[in-house]
């Protein structure tokens, strides 16, 4: 549709084509895009606070016609044509010239009955009435007395009967008349020192907007504050408080003749310290706690209980129950897996010192695994770098799993632990299946191993079978070859040196460090190698 089309089909269905100087078409609802370029109108409408996409066109005004043809396009169209607001003269004189009643209110903000004012909106006077049980809005306006003209003509207000004339209201009292009034009446204004207060009367406030009586008096019943009036001294306010009965249960409170400090049952103390030696536990004691316990805080909240106990638990603080006194509170604390495992930690032993651990390692008779590749320089011993007391961590391979053996000061105390591990832990020989791409033993061969097997010449530990097992399966999967005739021994072609490199490698992948330890010459842990080629040298030599 052309441009001229469009116009006049707006014309005859009664539409506008609402002008916009904020977009780059010229019309409201319409945009400009590029692309694409047969159609780079879009018309588009603002509906349930998402944007609706009405179309694209090849001219603005199509575009815009579709705009107008919307619900939100036809109500913008009707705020247009609105009047302009009134002020508030024209409301005063509209109202009088129609013969109605701008019903005031002082407990309003807006000043007047049915009118509610909303701070921030470009309209923020609503009219609304009370009908059938639901407030009704009548709109929002610029100025009050037009949303007051408003709630008038409403026929709720209009069909209302005018109110009767309200018994003239006694003037405000004085300061001194409040004072005089109280003492008659046998009340006691309560004063307030908190710096919340600013009236220094206890449930008196001061409200800075109103200017003729700005004291208000409330008082908290059923958990909610309640608004008891508007005065016009603090002490006229504190009179109104001192009415009610809560200010009277305060006051009478207040009089009463203070309880005694509360003293816990005799011989509680004592208790507590018998029963912790009966069921074997400690009370840690704490220099830095007020209450002279580990795990024990003073709540001074609390009367009969003051005494807390808690235990800080998967990174939350965990509470066990309030006592009288610090020793029971001590007792429940030392009953709690967190405070057994406090006990623990101080009856260790003091860690050991380099020189220690070696001359222990000694005396067991264990040698420390040495282990280039690591950052310590020993086996199966990591470093912590969190910045913990016992910094060197010491695990050891089981089940496939990495099984840690605890932390340590120093790194001779952790290779200690784990030489006593692998010492104490032997795990049974279960070689895997034999790869098919690698060489295998031939039954002579297998024979001959085992007899030199049971001869002593390859690990005793193991009858001629498993020995023949076991070297068909390292021979064949590190990959051991054989050397030429004139290097080689009765065994077969593999010189004893080939065979004690296999068996090392073996044990290194079963986890039994202590077995390949003792076969290594250096008394080290060799890393895995084969014997062939170059590595053979380096293990010859």
């Amino acid at each position: 549709m052309t441009a001229e089309a469009a116009l006049r089909q707006a014309e005859a269905e009664g539409l506008t084509l609402l002008r916009a100087e904020s977009s780059n078409s010229g019309y409201k609802g319409v945009t400009w895009n590029k692309r694409p370029k047969a159609t780079p109108y879009h018309a588009q409408v603002r509906r349930g606070g998402k944007q609706l996409t009405l179309g694209h066109y090849a001219t603005a005004e199509e575009a815009a016609l579709c705009y107008a043809r919307s619900s939100e396009a036809q109500a913008a169209a009707a705020a247009l044509l609105e009047p302009p607001p009134m002020t508030a003269e024209e409301a005063l004189r509209q109202a009088e010239v129609e013969g109605l009643t701008l019903r005031r209110s002082d407990g309003n903000i807006s000043g007047y009955k049915g009118v509610v004012f909303h701070r921030g909106k470009p309209k923020p006077y609503q009219a609304q009435v009370w009908r059938g049980d639901k407030t009704v809005n009548l709109g929002f306006f610029v100025t009050a007395e037009e949303a007051a003209l408003t709630y008038a003509r409403a026929p709720k207000a209009a069909a209302a009967p005018a109110p009767a004339p309200a018994p003239p209201e006694p003037p405000p009292m004085t300061a001194e008349a409040a004072l005089r009034l109280a003492e008659a009446e046998g009340l006691t204004l309560v004063r307030s020192e908190s710096s919340c207060s600013s009236t220094g009367y206890k449930g008196v406030t001061l409200n800075r907007k109103s200017t003729i009586k700005p004291y208000q008096a409330q008082v908290r019943r059923y958990g909610e504050p309640t608004h008891l009036g508007l005065f016009a001294t603090a002490e006229e306010a504190a009179l109104c408080y001192a009415r009610t009965p809560e200010a009277q249960a305060a006051g009478a409170a207040a009089a009463a003749p203070p309880a005694p400090p509360y003293a816990p049952p005799p011989m509680m103390a004592e208790k507590a310290l018998r029963q912790a030696e009966v069921e074997g536990l400690t009370l840690l004691r704490s220099e830095r706690n007020s209450t002279g316990y580990k795990g024990v805080y003073f709540d001074r909240s609390r009367k009969t209980s003051p005494y807390q106990a808690q235990v800080w638990r998967g990174g939350k603080a965990v509470f066990l129950g309030c006592f009288a006194t610090p020793e029971e509170a001590a007792l429940c604390y030392a009953r709690s897996p967190e405070g057994q495992a406090a006990v623990a930690a101080l009856l260790e032993p003091p860690p050991m010192t380099a020189e220690e651990a070696l001359r222990q390692a000694e005396m067991e008779g264990l040698t420390l695994v040495r282990q280039e590749s690591s950052s310590t320089g020993y086996l199966n011993v990591s470093f912590d770098r969190s910045g913990k007391a016992k910094p060197y961590k010491a695990q050891v391979k089981r089940g496939g799993k990495q099984v840690a053996l605890g932390y340590f000061a120093t790194l001779e105390e952790a290779a200690l632990v784990f030489a006593r591990a692998a010492a104490a832990h032997v795990a049974p020989p279960q070689p895997p299946a034999t790869s098919s791409r690698k060489r295998k033993v031939t039954s002579e061969e297998a024979a001959r191993y085992a007899a030199a097997a049971n001869q002593g010449v390859l690990q005793p530990a193991y009858d001629g079978a498993d020995a023949a097992r076991l070297v068909r399966f390292q021979f064949s999967s590190v990959g051991v070859a054989s050397t030429s005739a004139s290097s080689a021994d009765e065994t077969g072609g593999y010189t004893e040196m080939e065979r004690r490199v296999a068996w090392i490698n073996y044990y290194l992948s079963v986890g039994d460090y202590a077995r390949a330890v003792a076969l290594s010459p250096a008394g080290g842990c060799p890393r895995p190698f084969t014997a062939g080629g170059g590595d053979r040298s380096q293990a010859q030599a």
